[in-house]
């Protein structure tokens, strides 16, 4: 939803942008674009999203293509623009590709001074420390599991093939179960009930 327009100039100017969001359609954005307003924004777009990324998102997409270098965009805190710091990331990225500055009115962020920029470095060791920690608390929970003795991995591919030879044979549900590690309701699945009657 666009609320005003930049006036149309012959020369290269710059313009700040802002941009709104709440993740459901419940949720009023008149806080935030009373703020963006008084943050002097041209014009504001804005959205009822969820997600962690920015799919989905068309008044973000929008944004990004077509602001110029020495833009700003401008939201009121940094988890209205992105939902996980990789996501933050990428946005950011992409701005500071496009020679595109951000900043937010309810947080210390403004990238086009040296602590926001430094703001930018720190963004990508933050998001490999998710990534890791991430990694690790999959890997203990794994391991808790084994130690618990209910940890399966990866359900077991059935095949096909081998389900409806094993019948063939004379085998019931039961017995072709057995002998492939897989339950008997996998097997009945395969042969559509046939083999409840041989079971």
């Amino acid at each position: 939803m666009t609320r005003t327009a930049p006036a149309a100039s012959t020369t290269a100017k710059s313009h700040t942008y802002g941009y709104a969001r709440v993740s459901t359609t419940d949720q009023d954005l008149t806080i935030q674009r009373d703020a963006l307003t008084a943050a002097g924004c041209t014009m504001i777009r804005e959205e009822k999203a969820t997600g962690t990324t920015r799919e989905g998102r068309a008044e973000l997409a929008t944004l990004l293509d077509f602001m110029r270098p020495g833009d700003e965009l401008v939201v009121t805190r940094i988890d209205r623009l992105a939902r996980s710091i990789g996501d933050l990331q990428d946005i950011v990225r992409a701005l500071r590709a496009k020679g595109v500055h951000l900043r937010a009115t309810e947080q210390p962020v403004d990238t086009s001074t040296a602590a926001g920029k430094a703001f930018l470095d720190m963004l990508g060791v933050f998001a490999e420390f998710e990534t890791n920690l991430r990694k690790e608390r999959q890997l203990e929970g794994i391991a808790k599991a084994k130690a618990e003795g209910v940890y399966k991995g990866r359900k077991a591919t059935i095949d096909v093939a081998q389900v409806r030879a094993l019948e063939a044979e004379g085998l019931g549900a039961t017995a072709i179960a057995e002998r492939m590690g897989i339950g008997r309701a996998s097997v009945y699945r395969v042969l559509g009930g046939k083999a409840e009657a041989a079971a």
